[in-house]
C-alpha cells in the first residue's frame, strides 16, 4: 500500500512509524510540511492509498483530509482535543494518559477515532514519555489503524468510541502557565519544567534575567533564600526553592539567537562565587539530587548510567564517563553500559560546539575526546561489557554500544547509525565496529544511505544482539537476568579468554589506531575545510532550519534498494 507521512520533522516519532511501515512492506513516502499548498502538491505527485501525519503542527488542507483517509497521531485520550495535550497532562499530574489516533476533520483533534492505547505516566520529562510510551502507544495504535483501513474498516465517533473516560478541549499552553517563579515549590517547579521540556521551556529569572529552563531535578538537602544559586556542578546549578531547591541542567536566551545549552555556560560569570559540589559516580546520596553519571555494583557487576541530557556528550562528559569506566572495573569482573532512561547517545555536542568561538577546534576536541572513551571500551579485554540502550541511538552514539560485546536493546527504540546528513565521514571506530558486526557492504550502506534502523532488522542483521521490553523497567529487568546469567557461566573466564583472543587477531590484521586515523583525516576535512556543508548543517539542526538533505525524499528509496528480506550484498539499481 502506499503510504503519504504529512510530518512537521521526520523525528523519532515520524523514524518509528516509518519503520513499522516499511516492515509491513508498505510504500512509505515522507513530506516534510511547511505550508498547505506543499501538502496538497505532495498529494497530488504521491497518489497515496493514506496520508499518516505522525507529527504535524499544521492543519492538513480540506482538499486533502475531505479526498482522503489523514490518520493523525494524537498524544491524548480519546475526546482531548489541543495542541498540547501531553503538556497539560503532566501539569494536571495524570497517572494515565494514551495516544489516539484518529482522521483529520474539520475541528481540530474532533475526527472518528481508529485507534486507542493508553500507557502510564511516569514522572518524567514531556520529552522522555514521548520518545517511550507515546512512541510506543503510537506505533500500536498506526499499525492497527492502518490493518482496519486495509480490511475496509472506518473510525469510530469519538462521543461513541468505548472508553472509560473521556477528555476535552484545551487551549495551547503559554508561557504565563509554564512561567515560574523560585519562591514556589521544588514540586511545582519541577512539574512545569518536565512538562515545557524539551520545548519551549519555562520561563524564570536568573539575576535579573529571563531564561527558559529545562532539566529539572529535585534537591533534597541544599536550602537557601528562594532564587539563590547554591551550588554549581558538572555545569548544572542548583537553585533554592520556597521549600527547598531544584538541579537545572540547561537554559536558553528567550531570542531568536538563543540555543539550549548547560545552565553554567549560559551565565558564566554570573556565577563567579557559587560553589562547586561535585558528587562522584561511586557515591550512593540517601536524599534526591542530580548526579549525571552514576555506578552501582551488584558483586562483581558494575552497572553505569549516564544520564546525558538529549543523549549529546560534550568533551568533559566523555572524559568523566571514561574515567568512571575505569574506576569501575577495579571493582568488578562485568560491565553494563546503561546510559540513560531516556536517550542512550548520540555522539559530540553539536549545541555546545554551535556556541564555541572556534567550532572547527572543539568538534576536534570533541571527537577525539568520544574517540578515547569508545577506545576504552573496546580495549576492556579483561572484562565483559554489555550495552543496554534503553532509548534511541543516533550518529556515534551507535558505535559507541557496538564497543561492547554484547548489545541489548529496548524494544521499539530508533538506530541512526550515520552522520552523513550532518556532513560527517564519522569516527568513533565505525570503520572497525560495524564491518566487525554487519560486514563491511552493510556498513558501507548504514552510513551512506541515511535511513533510521528498528531493533527487529537490527537484530536480524547481527547489529543487536537482542531486544527486549516495551518500557524501561522491563528492559532494564531483562538486561539485569542476561548479565547475571552470562556472569554464573562455567566458562565465563574462557570467555573472556576468547576476547582477548580475539582482539590480539584484529590487531594483527589491522591496528585499531589505523582506524581511527583512517576516520580522523577524514573528519579533519569536515571540520577544517567544511568539505560537505558540515557547519552549515549543524547550524540549521541547532536552530531547528530546513536541512538540506530533507529535500532529497530519501525516504522513499528503501524499498528499490533492500527489497528481499534476506540481507546478503546486492546491486544498486541505476
Amino acid at each position: 500500500m502506499k503510504i503519504l507521512f504529512l510530518t512537521t520533522a521526520f523525528n523519532g516519532m515520524a523514524q518509528r512509524l516509518w519503520i513499522e511501515m516499511d516492515r509491513r512492506n508498505h510504500h512509505v513516502h515522507v513530506h516534510i510540511a511547511r505550508d498547505a499548498e506543499g501538502m496538497r502538491r505532495a498529494v497530488e505527485e504521491y497518489g497515496p492509498d493514506l496520508i499518516v501525519a505522525p507529527f504535524l503542527k499544521r492543519r492538513i488542507p480540506a482538499a486533502v483530509y475531505e479526498r482522503y483517509v489523514c490518520l493523525v497521531v494524537h498524544p491524548g485520550i480519546v475526546g482531548d482535543r489541543g495542541a498540547s495535550s501531553l503538556d497539560r497532562a503532566i501539569l494536571r499530574g495524570e497517572r494515565r494518559w494514551g495516544v489516539t489516533i484518529l482522521q483529520a476533520v474539520e475541528k481540530m483533534d474532533a475526527g472518528p477515532v481508529w485507534a486507542f492505547h493508553a500507557f502510564d505516566m511516569r514522572p518524567v520529562s514531556k520529552a522522555a514519555l514521548y520518545r517511550c510510551e507515546v512512541t510506543q502507544a503510537a506505533a500500536k495504535g498506526v499499525v492497527e489503524a492502518v490493518e482496519k483501513f486495509q480490511s475496509g474498516g472506518k473510525g469510530i465517533p469519538a462521543e461513541e468510541y468505548p472508553t472509560d473516560r473521556r477528555g476535552r478541549w484545551y487551549p495551547s499552553l503559554t508561557q504565563e502557565e509554564l512561567h515560574f517563579d523560585w519562591g514556589e515549590s521544588t514540586s511545582d517547579i519541577w512539574t512545569k519544567v518536565r512538562a515545557a521540556d524539551s520545548a519551549p521551556g519555562a520561563l524564570c529569572r536568573i539575576g535579573g534575567k529571563s531564561y527558559l529552563a529545562y532539566g529539572a531535578h529535585p534537591e533534597g538537602k541544599l536550602r537557601g533564600t528562594p532564587g539563590e544559586i547554591l551550588a554549581q556542578r558538572d555545569k548544572a546549578i542548583c537553585v533554592a526553592t520556597g521549600d527547598g531547591a531544584v538541579w537545572i541542567t540547561h537554559l536558553k536566551e528567550p531570542t531568536a539567537e538563543g540555543i539550549k545549552l548547560p545552565a553554567s555556560m549560559v551565565l558564566g560569570q554570573a556565577l563567579e562565587g557559587v560553589p562547586e559540589m561535585p558528587l562522584s559516580p561511586f557515591e550512593e546520596p540517601d536524599y534526591p539530587t542530580w548526579q549525571e553519571i552514576r555506578v552501582r555494583f551488584d558483586g562483581p557487576i558494575a552497572y553505569v548510567y549516564f544520564d546525558f541530557y538529549n543523549g549529546a556528550m560534550d568533551v568533559e562528559q566523555c572524559h568523566r564517563l571514561r574515567r568512571a569506566i575505569i574506576r569501575a572495573k577495579e571493582r568488578s569482573k562485568m560491565v553494563v553500559l546503561m546510559g540513560g532512561m531516556d536517550l542512550w547517545s548520540n555522539g559530540i555536542h553539536l549545541n555546545i560546539i554551535e556556541a564555541s568561538d572556534n567550532p572547527a577546534q572543539t568538534s576536534w576536541e570533541n571527537i577525539h575526546a568520544i574517540n578515547d572513551l569508545i577506545r576504552e571500551v573496546i580495549l576492556s579485554t579483561d572484562h565483559y561489557v554489555i550495552a543496554a540502550m534503553h532509548g534511541n541511538a543516533g550518529a556515534g552514539g551507535v558505535p559507541f554500544a557496538l564497543a561492547a560485546d554484547k548489545v541489548y536493546a529496548r524494544q521499539g527504540i530508533v538506530l541512526n547509525p550515520h552522520t552523513r546528513n550532518m556532513g560527517l565521514y564519522g569516527s568513533e571506530y565505525w570503520t572497525y565496529l560495524l564491518p566487525r558486526r554487519i560486514g563491511i557492504d552493510k556498513a558501507r550502506r548504514f552510513t551512506e544511505e541515511c535511513l533510521p534502523w528498528g531493533v527487529e532488522i537490527a537484530k536480524e542483521i547481527g547489529l543487536i544482539d537482542d531486544y527486549y521490553g516495551q518500557t524501561v523497567t522491563e528492559f532494564s529487568d531483562f538486561v539485569r537476568g542476561e548479565a547475571e546469567k552470562i556472569m554464573s557461566l562455567k566458562y565465563f573466564d574462557k570467555l573472556i579468554k576468547a576476547k582477548q583472543f580475539q582482539r590480539l587477531k584484529d590487531e594483527r590484521i589491522k591496528p585499531l589506531e589505523s582506524y581511527r586515523a583512517h576516520e580522523l583525516e577524514e573528519m579533519r576535512k569536515n571540520f577544517f575545510e567544511d568539505n560537505w556543508q558540515y557547519h552549515y548543517r549543524r547550524h540549521c539542526f541547532v536552530y531547528k532550519k530546513p536541512m538540506p538533505w530533507e529535500e532529497r525524499n530519501l525516504y522513499a528509496e528503501r524499498r528499490k534498494i533492500f527489497r528481499r528480506r534476506k540481507w546478503e550484498p546486492i546491486e544498486y539499481e541505476g
